[in-house]
């Protein structure tokens, strides 16, 4: 596997009462079947409105002159007063982004926030009384859910479009051109392009996860960032206008059997540390590349999904325990989180 890059998710920011009042991001029940329902029409009618289109133009350089290169993409309206969620990779280098609404309307955008780990960005139009999409709790999904991805695929002409799947598994590790994305949701309902960064709908009409990737080289394979990261992400972004994170200072690996094999250990689980800043916590904690490290806080890090995961529950300033291994037997080291800086 890919190295990859320690990235953290913000720890819980306090309640925004916009966000609570205005984005409905109260959990809601998730339907778990379609049994009674002749058709989703009525949930979908119920969301589009709060899905945008996106239209982007940036200045792509040739060999011999510059010449305009356009894009297009979804968003989702987080507040009724112009805050739009989207995919970083949809505005990435735009000179100018134009928001369209369902009802025709067309804006110029600016953007918020961007974060690159989480490939989300957030944007602010001139516009009041949007329809707001409400959030429902991706930690509540199973593999098998039924979900909807909609969005502005191919950027047809005549509205979102809609396709019907389910959840095919949760906790994928992804990596695109952009980076590796950890903790993603992956589903069958088709994801085509000018669905990134449209909403992921379960059966009551609840977005449960943002549409960001889909493989060209499979059949039926997307993903999609949770609620529950995008939230999160979306918060951070519009009060601080970035994320902020905590840095342990180190690169790795999954850990695989025939690297064990290789390394005389008897451990097929954990993160080999590949790459370390020697100024990093982690470093002058200890920790050394080629070293194991098998938990943080007592908690196992069997894979760097998990280990991130975790690293992304700590705030900067605190002080971790970090299990490893190394040709000398199980080490513990203390680091203490830095923040990360901003990309």
């Amino acid at each position: 596997m890919a190295a990859a890059s320690d990235a953290a998710a913000p720890s819980s920011p306090a309640q925004d009462p916009g966000f609570d009042a205005q984005a409905g991001f109260a959990p809601a029940p998730v339907q778990r079947d379609l049994s009674g329902l002749l058709s989703l029409s009525d949930i979908v009618e119920d969301v589009n409105p709060s899905i945008v289109s996106i239209a982007v133009e940036a200045v792509a350089r040739g060999l011999f002159f510059d010449f305009t290169d356009e894009a297009s993409g979804s968003g989702i309206v987080l507040r009724s007063d112009g805050y739009v969620l989207t995919n970083f990779h949809v505005i990435k280098d735009a000179t100018k982004i134009l928001v369209g609404l369902p009802d025709g309307r067309a804006y110029d955008a600016t953007v918020v926030g961007r974060d690159l780990l989480t490939d989300l960005a957030v944007l602010k139009i001139d516009a009041e009384d949007l329809t707001v999409a409400n959030f429902g709790d991706s930690d509540r999904l199973r593999a098998g859910d039924w979900v909807m991805a909609m969005g502005h695929a191919l950027d047809l002409k005549g509205g979102p479009s809609v396709t019907l799947g389910i959840v095919s598994a949760r906790g994928r590790t992804v990596d695109t051109v952009q980076g590796s994305l950890y903790d993603m949701i992956q589903t069958d309902a088709a994801i085509n392009d000018g669905n990134s960064g449209g909403p992921l709908v379960n059966l009551d009409g609840r977005v449960i996860g943002v549409n960001t990737a889909m493989l060209r080289q499979a059949q039926g394979i997307g993903f999609a960032v949770s609620s529950e990261v995008a939230q999160r992400i979306a918060e951070s972004l519009i009060d601080r206008g970035r994320v902020v994170r905590p840095l342990i200072g180190l690169t790795g690996r999954d850990m695989t059997q025939a690297m064990a094999d290789e390394m005389g250990m008897d451990l097929p689980n954990g993160i080999v540390t590949t790459h370390m800043s020697g100024t990093g916590p982690a470093f002058k904690a200890g920790v050394r590349v080629g070293d194991v490290i098998t938990h943080i806080d007592g908690e196992s890090t069997p894979d760097m999904a998990t280990f991130l995961t975790i690293l992304w529950t700590y705030d900067v300033g605190d002080e971790v325990e970090v299990q490893y291994l190394n040709s000398d037997g199980e080490k513990t080291a203390s680091v203490k989180l830095v923040e990360r800086p901003s990309q």
